[in-house]
């Protein structure tokens, strides 16, 4: 009985000296870094990050236009170029078939089409075809 007592004891102490020894001082509390909250201390940088707002177009328009955007329109909240993108081709919403391309805002076949033959602006001869996306020079 007597040696469960001292057991005891020396549990609750040992406790107590972990609880005061992992609880930080006001010094300690004074030290940690501004940029860093206090509860993000040993995160990733990913999650500290301070700037965590989402920007999408349909609220900030201007967005499209910085630098390093897929394209300067705004199609469903995503930055897009209605220009060469093939599932806004010319205007939003509209999609190009399963063997065309967008070019120049126009959905086009690139194995058929004299202007555009193979790819975007590759014009054929005067008198040549395209065929299988390749001009007949004959």
């Amino acid at each position: 009985m007597e040696s469960s007592k001292i057991l005891f004891i020396l549990l609750v102490v040992m406790s107590i000296a972990i609880t005061l020894s992992a609880t930080p001082t006001h010094d300690e509390e004074l030290q940690v870094d501004i940029k860093e909250p206090y509860f993000l201390r040993g995160t990733g940088r990913f999650l500290a990050e301070t700037p965590r707002v989402v920007m999408t177009c349909d609220k900030y328009p201007t967005v499209c236009r910085a630098k390093g955007s897929a394209g300067p329109d705004c199609c469903k909240k995503q930055c897009v170029n209605v220009m060469t993108d093939k599932l806004n081709c010319g205007k939003c919403g509209k999609k190009c078939g399963y063997s065309e391309v967008c070019c120049q805002g126009a959905c086009v076949n690139p194995s058929v089409d004299k202007k555009h033959c193979g790819k975007c602006n590759n014009k054929c001869m005067n008198g040549s075809s395209c065929t299988y996306g390749l001009c007949s020079y004959a």
